[in-house]
């Protein structure tokens, strides 16, 4: 046989899924939730905040220049 093929043959061996005897209890079926939970909502709360707060800020510049109807808003007529 040649090399190729017995390294071939022992790579398609050793990558075959073998009986895996192992038993996944509830503390870390829930603790595998969790953190997928976290990760998941980490990442939607970054993205939300990447959005949310330039459109805060473009609302407060709104409702800001809505308030202040002339240019001269800061001048009383006592000056």
């Amino acid at each position: 046989m040649k090399k190729s093929s017995i390294l071939v043959t022992a790579l398609g061996v050793a990558l075959l899924p073998a009986a895996a005897e192992a038993y996944v209890g509830p503390g870390l079926g829930a603790g595998a939730i969790a953190a997928v939970i976290g990760v998941l909502g980490s990442i939607f709360l970054a993205l939300f905040a990447v959005i949310y707060y330039p459109v805060k800020r473009m609302i407060k510049k709104r409702k800001k220049a809505a308030g202040q109807p002339a240019a001269d808003a800061g001048v009383t007529a006592e000056e």
